[in-house]
């Protein structure tokens, strides 16, 4: 039987990918982790229902053409089955009246090695997005002996899970950065909580970001459930709404990572990879100075790419600066229009999953770097400190106002 699942880093060839679907996709009510994720000058500030059908049909036309582009790659691509996201979701811990979307499977399934494994999201209205998947997952499973389908261990969503009214409706950018910062975030430790995008896999080290879905105790139970691998706790204090890394920090093959410049990767992290001799490189600034309309992302989008191999990146074709700078750093560019479907979960790296890249697990990263790795213990998870002195909060809202997650 065919070897249908292996992927341990985000650069190595791709073979095989999924690819979400806008289908039924609803702008979800406030709810605890929610409400702290939408910026409070957003048009989207307690609205919620179905998205609007022209806008369902726009994204699909640019997901079903990144289809048609990865496979004249050569990829080969699979699609989740939409589900109808407009009713309630209800457990025995708490109630909310919609679901999200198939939109973004990176937010939902990580893939380690020959392992899928499902997150343990902390949004109550993504906690049954899962099942877009399983049609896929059981398939892999009748034809890869050796495919692990598993899903972490589900956490309950009760209030006790959040900090309630964590943001008052007054408070500044400012006092914001001071909690990111702080890393005072929506999530209590109660139970693990992780979206998978939060999580960039380099080889036998996992760097997974501590933010508004993902909390420390997810990192002690990934340190748990992976022992022979490095996890490493990032935090990136100029995010006033951090959540998920693959638009802050993107691996573009062995020795390259492109940087957001706003949210410098912390001193820890970096002596890791400058200890190996790995290049960090400012990303490109975006060309556009807002995001598309209903749209939760940032603009750094734009460097929110998928990388098919160690020469090969797909960029959003109107990111004329990013594609720019990824020809320059060698990079054979593919564009790809894709902001009529930012609004729906994120960029190129985001819509997809990883289902199959040439290669095996492999050190990566052998040297340490000059500090000893922080031990991850539950409850008190080290983290790192910032690259360099950490710039004052009113000095980084200056240059980041109305910014967003991703």
């Amino acid at each position: 039987m065919t070897k249908i699942v292996n992927s341990w880093n985000d650069f190595d060839p791709l073979k095989h990918v999924i690819v979400g679907r806008a289908d039924f996709s609803v702008i979800p009510p406030e709810e605890p982790a929610t409400s702290e994720k939408v910026p409070i000058d957003s048009e989207m500030r307690g609205m919620w229902g179905p998205r609007p059908t022209a806008t369902v049909e726009a994204a699909n036309e640019q997901l079903d053409n990144y289809v048609t582009i990865l496979q004249g790659l050569g990829v080969t691509v699979d699609r989740p089955t939409p589900l109808q996201w407009n009713q309630a979701i209800q457990t025995p811990d708490f109630r909310t009246e919609s679901g999200m979307t198939q939109m973004p499977p990176r937010d939902i399934l990580l893939t380690m090695g020959g392992e899928i494994m499902s997150a343990a999201n902390s949004f109550r209205c993504r906690y049954f997005e899962y099942l877009a998947y399983w049609p896929l997952m059981n398939q892999y499973f009748e034809q890869d002996p050796d495919f692990k389908w598993t899903q972490a261990p589900r956490p309950r969503l009760t209030d006790e899970s959040y900090k309630h009214n964590y943001y008052d409706e007054r408070i500044t950018l400012e006092e914001r950065l001071e909690r990111t910062a702080a890393k005072d975030f929506v999530t209590t430790e109660v139970e693990p909580m992780w979206d998978a995008a939060d999580v960039m896999r380099v080889g036998k080290d996992l760097f997974i970001q501590h933010g508004l879905t993902t909390n420390r105790k997810a990192m002690e139970w990934f340190k748990r459930y992976y022992p022979d691998l490095r996890v490493h706790a990032v935090n990136f204090p100029g995010d006033p709404y951090p959540i998920h890394i693959d638009a802050t920090f993107v691996p573009l093959r062995p020795g390259l990572i492109i940087n957001n410049p706003h949210r410098r990767l912390p001193a820890e992290q970096r002596e890791i990879f400058e200890a190996n001799d790995w290049q960090i490189v400012d990303a490109a600034p975006p060309a556009h100075a807002a995001p598309p309309p209903l749209c939760y992302s940032s603009v750094w989008l734009s460097m929110n790419c998928l990388v098919i191999d160690h020469k090969t990146v797909c960029v959003e074709a109107s990111e004329v600066h990013q594609m720019e700078q990824m020809d320059k750093l060698g990079m054979n560019v593919i564009p790809v229009p894709f902001r009529d479907a930012y609004a729906f979960g994120g960029g190129l790296h985001c819509a997809t999953a990883d289902v199959f890249r040439e290669g095996g697990m492999r050190r990566l990263l052998p040297q340490p770097g000059r500090r000893p790795h922080p031990r991850v213990t539950p409850g008190s998870v080290q983290e790192p400190r910032p690259a360099g002195p950490a710039p004052r909060a009113s000095a980084l809202a200056g240059r980041i106002r109305g910014a967003r997650t991703r």
